[in-house]
C-alpha cells in the first residue's frame, strides 16, 4: 500500500511537471491581423510554449512585423483571440501595454541603443523606467545579463564604439533584464553579415537553453538549417508550421 501511494505521488509529479512544461506563453486562436482596414494574416492558430525556440519565416511584405507588432501590443487585436504572458490581446488597453511589455523581451532589428550613453547607463535607464530603484540591485542584474551575452567588459563603452554584433549582445541583454516570459526578437541578425549572425544565434541558443522561451523572426534560412527549431511561417495571408527537411 505504501508503495502504491509512492507510486501515485510519484505519477502525479511527472504529469504536473510534464504540465508545466508545456504551459503556452502564447497562443492565438482563429486570430486576424489588420494593419488600419488592410488584413493582413487570417486564421491564425499558433502557440508557443514555456521553453521552446520558434522561428517565424516568411517574405518581405509577408506579415511576419505585423504579426511581431500585435504580440507586444502595437497593433491591436480585433478578431480572434489571443493570450500572451497572461494578458488577453483582444481586450488589452493601452495603460496595460507598458506592463505587458515588461513580461516580454523585445529584440529589434537595427538595436534602438541609445548612443548618447554608455552600455550600462543604456541598461541602467530601462531597469529605472521599469520601477527599479535599489542601485546594488541594478548594479548586480547588469553584470548579470552583460555575462550572459559576453559582454561584461564592455560596460563602459559607448554603443557607437561596438560593432554590430557587439551592440545585438547588448540589444539582448537589455531584453533579459526584467527576467521576461517571453523574449520577441524581430529579425535580430537583419543587419548582421553571416558569422557575426551565428555568434548573436549563439547566444540566443545559449539563452534558450537557460529556460527562456524564444520567437524569432528571421529571413536568414542559412541559421535555419545549422539550428533546426519548431518554424512557423507567413505566407499567403496565413500563418502555418513547416516541417524543415533533414539533411
Amino acid at each position: 500500500m505504501h508503495y502504491c501511494i509512492n507510486f501515485l505521488l510519484l505519477l502525479k509529479l511527472i504529469n504536473s511537471e510534464s504540465h508545466t512544461m508545456s504551459e503556452p506563453v502564447l497562443s492565438l486562436k482563429n486570430a486576424s491581423i489588420y494593419q488600419r482596414e488592410n488584413l493582413i494574416l487570417s486564421d491564425v492558430n499558433v502557440e508557443v510554449n514555456k521553453g521552446d525556440f520558434v522561428y517565424l519565416i516568411g517574405k518581405t511584405g509577408t506579415g511576419k512585423s505585423s504579426f511581431m507588432k500585435t504580440l507586444y501590443g502595437d497593433i491591436p487585436l480585433i478578431e480572434g483571440e489571443g493570450s500572451i504572458v497572461d494578458f488577453d490581446l483582444s481586450t488589452l488597453k493601452e495603460n496595460q501595454i507598458p506592463f505587458l511589455r515588461r513580461k516580454l523581451g523585445i529584440v529589434f532589428q537595427d538595436f534602438k541603443l541609445l548612443n548618447d550613453r554608455t552600455v550600462k547607463d543604456n541598461l541602467l535607464f530601462v531597469l529605472k523606467a521599469t520601477g527599479w530603484t535599489d542601485q546594488k540591485a541594478m548594479d548586480s542584474k547588469i553584470d548579470n545579463v552583460l555575462d550572459k551575452v559576453g559582454m561584461k567588459t564592455k560596460d563602459f563603452k559607448f554603443p557607437y564604439q561596438l560593432s554590430g554584433g557587439e551592440q545585438q549582445r547588448i540589444a539582448i541583454a537589455r531584453a533579459l533584464l526584467n527576467d521576461p516570459e517571453l523574449i520577441l526578437a524581430d529579425e535580430p541578425t537583419g543587419n548582421l553579415d553571416p558569422q557575426t549572425s551565428v555568434e548573436v544565434m549563439e547566444v540566443l541558443q545559449d539563452i534558450n537553453k537557460n529556460g527562456n522561451t524564444i520567437l524569432m523572426a528571421t529571413h536568414d534560412y542559412a541559421l535555419l538549417l545549422k539550428y533546426p527549431s519548431k518554424t512557423l511561417k507567413c505566407e499567403g495571408n496565413k500563418v502555418f508550421e513547416v516541417v524543415q527537411r533533414k539533411g
